[in-house]
């Protein structure tokens, strides 16, 4: 048994057909289907079970697999250990995130890492649904959010911060609300994600503020929400990350500065603490840095 076999196999499987994992293994697919053949031939038991609609799993396929995850883990993690001693992180790192932050932050963060470790290649999947790490093959997850009870590890990055906006315009128009109180009195631009009930908490100092929302805009698209404030529709709770630039270009202006809705968590997500490969920490230690800097250049509710 070889271990490009395996690979091919747990290609497969990790991507539920022949074409995707000839594919993500720069091969054809004829190549892949004969490689798996031939190991089940050689094993003498059929690992999938094949049908012109779907691939699935037999039950010793099933078993098979987890035990293939294993030993290509192990393999990883003793050319890994190559690679820590010679310092230099190298090899591919396959990281997913949500499509806004990874807009957000996480773009510019492999933009960096790329530009400083030359010899290592990413493989990056933006998307808005939970990733299987182990099973699908991911080195690393950022996320945001209270973290789930779970068999991974994860390191805090950092918080995303947030505060109320609007434009000159519209608090020209309006005028700028002097207590939280006052909200539903204004057009409010909600970003609210699937059927979440839109409301926004505020709190300044032990004082806290729960505003039941009637959004003009409710989106599950945060910058479909800075557009609209920035259009003078309304009034936005945003991420300061998002609202900066626009604030420096006069666009948006901080509201109720004093009252600030909860910062958010970011974790970085990885399948275990006992080992992280140099691709994935040095990953990691640039992420943190850049929130750490990121947050050190945003302005405190008192300074606002």
């Amino acid at each position: 048994m070889e271990l490009h076999a395996l690979h091919a196999f747990v290609k497969v499987v990790q991507t539920g057909s022949f074409t995707r994992a000839a594919e993500a293994l720069s091969t054809q697919k004829a190549h892949v289907s004969r490689v798996v053949s031939q190991l089940e031939r050689e094993l003498g038991v059929r690992l999938l079970e094949r049908t012109t609609r779907a691939l699935s799993l037999t039950e010793i396929g099933r078993e098979f697999f987890e035990q293939a995850v294993g030993i290509l883990a192990s393999v990883d993690e003793a050319q890994r250990t190559v690679q820590r001693a010679q310092g230099e992180p190298r090899g591919t790192l396959k990281l997913t995130c949500g499509v806004e932050f990874g807009m957000i932050a996480v773009s510019r963060w492999i933009s960096t890492y790329l530009e400083r470790h030359p010899q290592v290649q990413v493989d990056c999947e933006l998307t808005g649904r939970l990733v299987d790490l182990v099973h699908e093959g991911f080195d690393l997850a950022i996320r945001l959010g209270t973290l789930a009870d779970s068999t991974l590890a994860a390191r805090r990055l950092g918080e995303l911060r947030y505060g109320l906006f609007g434009a000159p315009a519209y608090l020209q128009r309006r005028g700028s609300p002097g207590h939280p109180r006052e909200l539903p009195e204004h057009a409010l631009l909600a970003f609210a994600g699937g059927s979440a009930p839109a409301a926004w908490t505020l709190g300044r100092g032990a004082a806290s503020e729960r505003v039941v929302l009637q959004p003009r805009l409710k989106a599950s698209n945060v910058f479909v929400v800075r557009d609209a404030a920035v259009a003078g529709m309304g009034l936005a709770q945003l991420p300061w990350v998002v609202a900066t630039d626009a604030c420096a270009a006069g666009q948006l202006v901080p509201v109720l500065p004093d009252w600030q809705p909860p910062a958010v968590p970011v974790h970085a997500v990885f399948a275990s603490a006992r080992y992280l490969p140099p691709t994935v920490r040095a990953y990691i230690d640039l992420a943190a840095a850049a929130m750490q800097a990121a947050t050190a250049a945003e302005p405190l509710p008192a300074d606002s």
